[in-house]
């Protein structure tokens, strides 16, 4: 885990929901691995740090997050300019883990949940696996349509495009293993589909270091993890998907 002032060096913009923030941290970039997450502090800004999964690590050393600008900080992301600096404190968390017996991967995501999931195909396709990606979104204007992989499959829960459904349902059948991040009432119907599968959570989070214990996750077995530590990825079957907030207020949290 390092902490560091990082600059911001690029700001795409990857469709009109979401917003790419680029940031210089070459040792974050160079450590990271698929699930894992930063943790930002803007000065002026919110008094807590703010948790994005890491969306990419580029060869030049930058790390990119991708977000949707709904509150206080995200919206002040929105506003930074090439230049500016902000801290930056990361790699945290447990990432996903990839098998190479597996022979192939299903990358299922919805919304904002696609955020690891470039990491998550480039570890995917290290391991030796077969990629498909699967996205999903209310409506086709709300789709990220950037992807990583060898088959893609978008589904809207309008049929606006691609599977009409979501994207649970649109999963092709026969992939060696699935991995899912998404909000988390995507990532209970994954758990009933797959016990086996992996997640990325979603939940509230302070410190993002396992002190404040703000991020708790309740686990079928009894007791609670910290997302922050023992998480963020879970095997979809240990989290007790009827305690955990099935929707999180980001609008008035973020």
């Amino acid at each position: 885990m390092l902490e560091r002032t990082a600059e911001v060096v690029s700001i795409p913009q990857r469709g009109p929901q979401y917003w790419v923030l680029g940031l210089h941290a070459p040792e974050v970039a160079s450590e990271v691995r698929a699930g894992q997450f930063v943790n930002l502090l803007l000065r002026p800004g919110p008094l807590l740090r703010r948790p994005f999964s890491v969306y990419r690590a580029l060869p030049d050393g930058t790390v990119e997050v991708i977000y949707k600008p709904v509150g206080e900080g995200t919206s002040q992301l929105a506003e930074m300019r090439i230049g500016d600096r902000l801290s930056l404190l990361g790699p945290l968390g447990r990432p996903f883990a990839f098998e190479p017996s597996w022979g192939s991967v299903a990358l299922v995501s919805g919304g904002l949940g696609v955020a690891p999931m470039p990491l998550a195909a480039r570890d995917a396709a290290a391991a030796g696996l077969r990629v498909v990606w699967v996205h999903g979104a209310r409506t086709a204007a709300e789709l990220s349509l950037s992807w990583i992989g060898d088959e893609v499959v978008y589904a809207t829960d309008d049929g606006s495009r691609g599977f009409h459904g979501n994207a649970v349902a649109a999963v092709p059948e026969g992939v060696g293993a699935v991995l899912a991040c998404g909000p988390n009432r995507m990532l209970a119907a994954v758990a009933e589909r797959w016990p086996e599968a992996q997640v990325a959570v979603e939940t509230y989070m302070g410190c993002g270091t396992g002190v404040c214990l703000g991020c708790a996750v309740p686990k079928t077995a009894g007791g609670y993890d910290r997302a922050c530590q023992e998480g963020p990825v879970y095997r979809a079957a240990d989290v007790d998907w009827a305690v955990l907030p099935s929707h999180l207020h980001y609008a008035a949290t973020a």
